[in-house]
């Protein structure tokens, strides 16, 4: 049964300009070390931040809550596995991490967005 599904997209430039100006400390306050090391290792790394932050917003989204009092940016991680699939770890325990989740994350040179779909498990 579905619960939730939540959809973000997100221009890279918006991204690459938020590095400019502000390095490591935009993303240090939303994203994990793990997910930061993940995108750094990419010669165009803003594509990957830009898709992780996509991420946490429709995760957001699907929970219904936004991000905010009930979820904040680093309640999740979001990992790869070994074949690259993306994939939800939760880093806060909550009613959210009990339901399932399934995660696409897609970008161009452009744009960058994600679906995140939730149901119980």
């Amino acid at each position: 049964m579905k619960k939730g599904i939540g959809i973000d997209i997100i221009q890279v430039k918006r991204i690459r300009e938020l590095m400019e100006k502000y390095g490591d400390r935009f993303f240090q306050r939303i994203l994990t070390d793990n997910e930061i090391a993940y995108c750094r290792k990419f010669s165009k790394p803003e594509l990957h931040f830009a898709g992780r932050f996509a991420s946490k917003e429709a995760y957001s989204k699907a929970i219904g809550t936004g991000v905010g009092k009930e979820f904040s940016w680093k309640d999740i991680e979001v990992l790869n596995d070994e074949k690259g699939k993306p994939f939800i770890v939760h880093l806060k325990e909550n009613s959210y991490s009990e339901l399932r989740y399934e995660i696409s994350i897609s970008h161009t040179e452009e744009y960058a967005c994600a679906v995140v779909s939730c149901e119980e498990s």
